[in-house]
């Protein structure tokens, strides 16, 4: 019997051929498009989980808020470690990771520029699995200046990772590093990512708000972290209320695995995912697999009228309800084995291209041969069953009789079931079409946007030497000698990569310095950095480089005087700590406008500008003519081998920095892109099944209507006005759908457009228009089809 259930079935697709094609290509692309999807999202979800101790393994994090201002953190200060281990005995082990540890990396005559490498504590190795391919896990950073190097760092350095343990690597100013052990590669799916590990000197330390590096603990087994959590609240008042003042201030612990994807705090340690764009995704690609079942349903449907004499016939001569209900399920099953087979192949020829859009390294097998092909099996046969069930019991329950004469003219009250699948697959469609357009323009708002300075042609350079931050002055004189630079300025840290350092500074008010501390941006320029960046100065001066400014003179941001209240912010004190016991006292010389330091995600954040300390001045700025880059570049390498033989230097332009920030943004706009391109094409080919189809049951009131002296374009607009009132009314649905959805992702940027309302009105008319050309093909073939030809078609 299955036998000639799958002759039959292969007979039915092979006459049909038009509607078979249009169902198998859509449901071979929704295949697709949900495989590649549920690939991603499980490595999303496993992200940490491959540690021994992943359900014992927290990070510790911060918030706090008060009148004007607040902090979310990642990072803590180096003595939170030993303070939470003392207090509290469900804490087994504590890791510190110091972010600083990169840089130039010597070994006789090879460099290499390597700012991934992280410091440590001994307990590392304890607490997390990384698999040591050769040295001693349990000793590897016990001693001062030791390393330990991931397989590929070390293949780099010595050739054969084999040869690397007790090897000697030195960094910047001669300082030796002994390479103790090699660790295999980080998976892709570890929120910790480096090339090394440099041991953290045992009695590191630091005062309580130099918020620096990432503290974890392993607690004991069977803590509960969130009870742990309940008791922190005795930290503040103990430890830091003497520093920071009275605020509202909340310590959590992370669990591991929900760091990657559910962590979005200040200063992260990698860039990480968001749940809510993983859901996204899943739900988009769930939407175009149901857009092409629903292409299969309503074009099954419709083909129903034309085989209710076979269910006549059949059932006339014997046949019960359920062998019609197994040849039809035979039928939409074997469609789906198909377009499996398909959406497979498809899969695969399109994932390398989907790697690059998600920022992965995915492979259809990646879980193993068997799961994957149990999985397929699985998802192939529920494909089969569900796609098939209502048109099976749909046109085995026609009466014999009523099937005989051929009376059955549109299943379920008029096709108002089908109508409904068509609106809601272009409702779907119109959503992602909006979704598209406002995430791209958001983007392009922010690539463009003015960021309080001027970002083009703007490059920076880390100075690895301490030789030549002693002498920067004179380089810079040197570099200004070419006509190719226009400006050159020093500064701590170069701005754009989201990670400008936060300190607690005291404020005066009221006369007096506060005994509470403000949480602000800090980082270090000299008197040549408004210049070249070309930052307004509103009120006062800028540093001053002979009067030898120092300590004693800050800058801030119209943000930070809009915080403190300050009506006249010249001249305020400014009080804040070097070191546990030295603090300095500065007044307020200069107010800037505000600048992004950070990405569009974030809102200017209170700003102080202290003049840098000599070792401060690590990274330099410098504007070159926009039409000679190249012949610039050339001549700063040039000047700067003159102070540094050995150096080899790294350029990154400000205006590429800002860019990078947005590559999460950019990625899940092309995906969506993609998904939205697939979304309107399967919608299409079910539209254009369904309008065929309705020229075919149409043809001869068609042939009549031309003989009467309709016209090419009154028959055409007969044809397309049904299918157009369901699309307009689809976009009626959708445009208050797609304007929630689109605002609700707009909240992740501090600085964003609006969605107008034009932008939804031409996404419905891009739709419709979309929607017109796809039935009018059919419509308009038919209506230039001969009269007679129509009439004789019954």
């Amino acid at each position: 019997m299955v036998r000639n259930y799958l002759k039959i079935a292969l007979r039915n697709l092979w006459k049909n051929r038009l509607f078979s094609g249009l169902n198998m290509g859509g449901m071979s692309v929704g295949i697709a498009a949900v495989g590649l999807m549920s690939l991603y999202v499980v490595h999303e979800l496993s992200y940490d989980r491959f540690h021994a101790n992943a359900d014992r393994i927290v990070r510790v994090v911060h918030h706090a808020s008060w009148p004007g201002g607040s902090l979310n953190l990642a990072p803590t200060s180096a003595r939170f470690a030993d303070a939470l281990k003392s207090e509290y005995p469900a804490i087994e082990k504590t890791v510190r990771f110091h972010p600083e540890g990169g840089g130039l990396i010597t070994y006789k005559d090879k460099k290499l520029d390597v700012p991934t490498i992280l410091f440590a504590d001994p307990s590392v190795f304890e607490v997390f699995s990384f698999p040591f391919l050769y040295g001693n896990p349990a000793t590897a950073l016990t001693r001062p200046q030791t390393i330990v190097l991931t397989k590929t760092l070390a293949e780099k350095l010595f050739g054969d990772a084999a040869r690397a343990v007790g090897q000697t690597v030195s960094f910047s100013n001669n300082f030796p590093n002994q390479v103790t052990g090699v660790i295999d590669d980080l998976p892709a799916n570890s929120h910790l990512q480096f090339s090394a590990l440099r041991s953290l000197p045992a009695n590191y330390t630091s005062g309580w708000q130099n918020f620096e590096l990432y503290t974890y603990l392993l607690l004991s087994k069977g803590t509960d972290p969130k009870a742990l959590e309940s008791r922190l609240g005795s930290f503040y008042p103990k430890y830091l209320k003497s520093e920071m003042g009275e605020l509202n201030y909340r310590m959590a612990l992370q669990p591991i695995t929900s760091i990657h994807l559910e962590s979005h705090l200040d200063y992260e340690i990698s860039p990480n995912g968001n749940l809510r764009t993983i859901y996204t995704f899943a739900l988009v690609a769930a939407l175009i697999l149901l857009i092409a079942g629903i292409n299969y349903v309503n074009l099954y449907t419709v083909r129903a009228v034309a085989r209710t004499r076979e269910v006549g016939v059949r059932k006339a001569i014997g046949s019960r309800r359920g062998q019609l209900i197994g040849q039809f399920l035979t039928e939409s099953m074997l469609m789906a084995v198909l377009s499996s087979g398909l959406g497979l192949l498809l899969a695969n020829l399109v994932l390398t291209l989907f790697n690059e859009l998600a920022g992965t390294s995915l492979t259809l097998t990646q879980y193993g041969w068997l799961p994957t092909m149990l999985a397929g099996l699985a998802f192939t046969v529920l494909l089969g069953l569900v796609s098939g069930l209502y048109p099976a019991l749909l046109m085995s329950g026609f009466r014999p009789v009523v099937a005989l004469k051929g009376r059955i003219s549109s299943p379920l009250g008029g096709g108002l079931f089908r109508q409904s699948l068509v609106v809601f697959q272009f409702v779907a469609a119109v959503v992602l079409i909006a979704c598209s357009w406002v995430i791209y323009r958001q983007i392009g708002y922010a690539l463009h946007k003015d960021l309080g300075f001027n970002k083009d042609q703007v490059l920076t350079f880390h100075l690895d030497s301490d030789d030549v931050r002693k002498q920067v002055q004179a380089l810079k004189n040197e570099l200004r000698k070419s006509p190719l630079i226009e400006q050159v300025a020093a500064a701590s840290n170069p701005i754009g990569n989201n990670n400008i350092g936060d300190n607690g500074m005291f404020f005066e008010q009221n006369g007096a310095i506060s005994n509470t501390a403000q949480v602000v941006q800090t980082f270090s320029v000299d008197a040549d950095y408004l210049p070249t960046l070309e930052i307004s100065l509103l009120e006062g001066r800028n540093f001053r480089e002979s009067a030898s400014d120092g300590p004693g003179a800050v800058l801030v941001n119209q943000a930070l005087v809009r915080q403190m209240g300050w009506q006249r912010p010249l001249g305020k004190r400014v009080k804040y700590f070097v070191d546990k016991e030295v603090s300095f006292e500065a007044r307020v010389v200069g107010v800037v406008s505000d600048f992004h330091t950070y990405s569009l995600q974030h809102k200017i954040q209170p700003l102080v500008l202290q003049m840098p300390a000599p070792t401060e001045k690590d990274n330099l700025y410098v504007r070159v003519r926009p039409d000679q880059t190249t012949e610039a570049l050339a001549y700063i390498r040039a000047v700067y081998k003159t102070f540094d033989p050995s150096a080899d230097l790294t350029f990154h332009f400000l205006d590429e920095n800002f860019s990078r920030q947005y590559q999460a943004e950019q990625k899940q706009a092309q995906v969506l892109l993609s998904f939205t391109v697939l979304a309107v094409l399967i919608s299409c080919l079910g539209l254009f099944g369904l309008a065929a189809f309705a020229a075919e049951q149409r043809t001869k009131e068609i042939g009549v209507r031309k003989v009467l002296g309709a016209s090419v374009a009154s028959i055409v607009g007969l044809l397309s006005r049904d299918f157009l009132k369901l699309v307009v009314i689809a976009i009626v649905i959708a445009s208050p759908l797609a304007w929630y959805a689109t605002n609700r992702w707009l909240q992740d940027f501090a600085y964003r457009i609006e969605v107008e309302w034009w932008v939804l009105a031409l996404t419905g008319l891009l739709t419709a228009v979309i929607a017109l050309l796809t039935v009018s093909f059919q419509s308009i073939k038919a209506a230039l089809t001969n009269p007679v030809t129509s009439l004789r078609s019954e």
